[in-house]
C-alpha cells in the first residue's frame, strides 16, 4: 500500500510539473509568437500604406496640372479628359477627375454615374484646403475603392476645385493576398474593408465589441481570453481563418483605419507540449530507474536476509569440512612428499637396473685389465732380473695404461650410480653420448651389436644435468640392443644435429614399435611380464628427465626398425665460453 502511494505522489508532482513547464513555454512561445506577428503586421500596414499614398501624391501632383485651368469649352475639356485616361492607365486607378467649386465634374478619365461630388467626404475636405480620402463600395460595380481628392488653388490662393483619384481597393490587395497570417483593415465604424482572407470582408466590430459579426448578422462562435499580456480569440470562422488565434491591433491614423492580425498559436501550443512531453519523459525515466533502483535494493536486502540465514546455516558444516580439509591436505604432502621419494628412489633403481644388466661385460672389462697387468708384472720382474730395464720400463708403462682405463670404467660407474641431486647446468652433449657409449660398450659387443657413432670433435653444449642425461641414453641404448636380441644384421646408429635446437637420434633394426603412442607410458612393456629384462619404467624414467630439462623426447617408427629422438635446449655461447 505505502508503494502505491509513493507512486501515485510521484505521478503527480510530475504532472503538477509538466504542466507548469507547459505554461511557462506556452507564454514565452506567445512573446515570441507575438514580436514576429507584430512585425509582420507593421510591413502589412506599410505596404498598404505605401501603395495608397502612390494615389495620393498622384491627386497633389495633377490638382495644378496647366490642362486642367481653362475647360470652358467642349474642346478643352476633351483634351483634359484625354490627359487624363492616360494617367489612369498609367497609374492604375480606377478613375481620375477634376471638380469645380460647386462639385461639378468637369472632366474625368471614365464615365460618372453622378456628376456633381459636393457631398462627397472627400472633395468636402478639399474645399477646406486640404487632403480629403474617403473609402466606400463603387454604387455600379460594387468594388470597394479609395478616394483621394486634392484642392486646387487659384492665382489669389483660394480653393477653385478639387482633384480626386479613386483607387481600387482589391487591386492593392492582391500584392499581399494569401499571406500565412490573416490581416485584415477595420475603418472608423467597426467595418472590415480590407483583408487578406476575403471570408472576413465587411463583416462588423460594434461598440464594446471584441470579436467581429458577418454581414448577415447571425451568431458566430467567439471566445476571447488573456494569457499574460496576449490577447488569444477561440473561433470558428472557417477552414482559412485559425480556431486559436493570437489577436493584435494596430492604428494607423494616414489612411483612417486599424490593422489587426490573428496568427494561429498551434505552433506554440505544440512547443510548449514538446517541453512538458521531454520533462515528463525524463522525470518518469528518472523515476523508473530510482524505483528500479529501490526494488532492486529490496530485493537484494531481502536476499541478503536469506543469505545470512543459509550461511549461518553452514557456517558450522563449513567449519566441520575446512578441519577435514587440513587433515586431507596434510595427508596429501606427506603422500606427495613420500611420491617424490619414490620417483627419486625409482630412477635410481632404474640405474641399478641398468649396472645389473651391464654387470658381465663389466666384470669382464675389469678382468681383462687385472690379467694384462699381471702378465705385464711377471714379464717386468723378469726382465730386471736379467737387467733389460728398457723392457721392463715398458711393461711399467703398459701397466699404468690398463690401470688408468679400470680407474675410468670404475668413475663412469661410480658417477651413473650416485643419486645426483645437483642443479640443471652447462654440460658437453658429446661426452655425455661417450660416456653413455662406454658404459654399453661392452654389452653390444658381446651381443654382436654394431655401433655407428661418429662424435663431432667440437663440444656441444646443452642445459641439463650430466648423470640424468647418461641415464637416459644408457636407457634408450640398452631399450635399442633389447629389442634386436636373436637378431640377424643388429645395429644401432647414434646420431648428433645442431641445426637449430641440439638433437640426438637413436635408431636400432629392430622390429619397430608396437604402440607409439603408449611408449612413455609407466609399466608399459612389450617384455614378458615377470622377466627379469624389465617392468617398462626406463622410457617413462627419460621422459620425465628430458621434460625436466625443457627438452623433448620422441618415438617413431622407421622402415629400418625403430628411431628415439632427443632435443634440448642450447646453452648462450656467452655462457658457454
Amino acid at each position: 500500500m505505502q508503494r502505491v502511494f509513493v507512486i501515485s505522489g510521484f505521478l503527480c508532482a510530475v504532472a503538477i510539473l509538466s504542466a507548469a513547464v507547459w505554461t511557462y513555454g506556452y507564454r514565452q512561445a506567445l512573446t515570441q509568437l507575438s514580436q514576429k506577428a507584430e512585425a509582420d503586421l507593421e510591413l502589412a500596414a506599410d505596404r498598404l500604406s505605401t501603395q495608397m499614398q502612390v494615389y495620393q501624391e498622384l491627386a497633389v501632383l495633377m490638382a495644378n496640372h496647366p490642362v486642367l485651368r481653362d475647360l470652358q469649352t467642349p474642346a478643352q475639356r476633351r483634351v483634359a479628359e484625354i490627359v487624363l485616361l492616360d494617367v489612369a492607365d498609367k497609374t492604375a486607378a480606377v478613375n481620375v477627375m477634376y471638380m469645380d467649386q460647386g462639385g461639378q465634374v468637369l472632366a474625368s478619365a471614365q464615365p460618372v454615374a453622378r456628376t456633381s461630388m459636393a457631398d462627397h467626404p472627400a472633395f468636402m475636405r478639399a474645399m477646406q484646403g486640404a487632403m480629403g480620402s474617403a473609402h466606400g463600395v463603387s454604387s455600379n460595380s460594387n468594388d470597394r475603392t479609395y478616394s483621394y481628392a486634392a484642392p486646387s488653388f487659384g492665382p489669389s490662393g483660394q480653393v477653385d476645385g478639387a482633384f480626386m483619384v479613386v483607387a481600387d481597393v482589391q487591386d492593392v490587395e492582391q500584392t499581399w493576398r494569401g499571406s500565412t497570417e490573416a490581416v485584415f483593415f477595420t475603418d472608423a465604424d467597426g467595418v472590415v474593408f480590407i483583408s487578406n482572407r476575403s471570408d472576413l470582408l465587411f463583416w462588423q466590430r460594434d461598440e464594446g465589441q471584441q470579436g467581429l459579426t458577418p454581414p448577415s448578422g447571425e451568431k458566430v462562435d467567439f471566445a476571447s481570453n488573456l494569457v499574460g499580456p496576449h490577447e488569444l480569440w477561440n473561433l470558428n470562422w472557417g477552414r482559412y481563418l485559425p480556431s486559436h488565434a493570437l489577436h493584435l491591433m494596430l492604428d494607423l491614423p494616414v489612411i483612417d483605419m486599424t490593422a489587426e492580425v490573428l496568427v494561429d498559436v498551434a505552433p506554440a501550443r505544440r512547443l510548449a507540449g514538446l517541453q512538458a512531453a521531454t520533462v515528463a519523459a525524463i522525470c518518469l525515466a528518472f523515476g523508473a530507474l530510482l524505483f528500479l533502483a529501490t526494488e532492486r535494493r529490496r530485493t537484494l536486502a531481502q536476499a541478503n536476509t536469506v543469505l545470512e540465514s543459509r550461511v549461518a546455516e553452514r557456517t558450522h558444516a563449513l567449519t566441520a569440512a575446512n578441519t577435514a580439509l587440513r587433515r586431507e591436505i596434510a595427508e596429501r604432502e606427506e603422500a606427495e612428499a613420500a611420491l617424490k621419494q619414490a620417483q627419486a628412489d625409482l630412477v635410481q633403481a632404474g640405474k641399478l637396473s641398468a649396472l645389473g644388466k651391464m654387470s658381465a661385460g663389466i666384470s669382464h672389462e675389469l678382468n681383462q685389465p687385472l690379467m694384462a697387468i699381471r702378465q705385464f708384472a711377471d714379464n717386468g720382474s723378469a726382465f730386471l732380473a736379467r737387467g733389460n730395464e728398457g723392457k721392463a720400463g715398458e711393461n711399467l708403462g703398459r701397466i699404468s695404461d690398463m690401470a688408468a682405463r679400470m680407474a675410468r670404467i670404475i668413475k663412469n660407474l661410480r658417477a651413473f650410480a650416485r643419486n645426483e641431486s645437483e642443479p640443471m647446468g652447462r654440460v658437453d652433449l658429446v661426452q655425455v653420448l661417450n660416456t653413455a657409449v662406454e658404459l654399453t660398450e661392452t654389452r653390444l659387443s658381446s651381443e654382436n651389436v654394431a655401433l655407428d657413432w661418429e662424435p663431432p670433435k667440437a663440444p656441444v653444449w646443452v642445459w641439463g644435468g650430466e648423470v640424468r642425461l647418461v641415464q637416459v641414453f644408457v636407457n634408450l641404448i640398452s631399450n635399442a640392443a633389447d629389442a634386436m636380441v636373436d637378431g640377424a644384421d643388429a645395429k644401432v646408429t647414434i646420431r648428433l644435429s645442431q641445426h637449430g635446437r641440439p638433437k640426438v637420434s637413436i635408431r636400432d633394426t629392430g622390429p619397430g614399435i608396437e604402440d607409439p603412442d603408449r611408449v612413455f607410458e609407466p609399466f608399459y612393456t612389450t617384455k614378458t611380464v615377470g622377466s627379469s629384462e624389465g617392468m617398462g619404467l626406463g622410457l617413462s624414467i627419460s621422459y620425465g628427465l628430458v621434460q625436466s630439462f625443457g627438452g623433448d623426447i620422441r618415438g617413431a617408427n622407421t622402415p629400418d626398425g625403430a628411431e628415439f629422438t632427443v632435443e634440448l635446449d642450447p646453452c648462450p655461447k656467452e655462457q658457454a665460453a
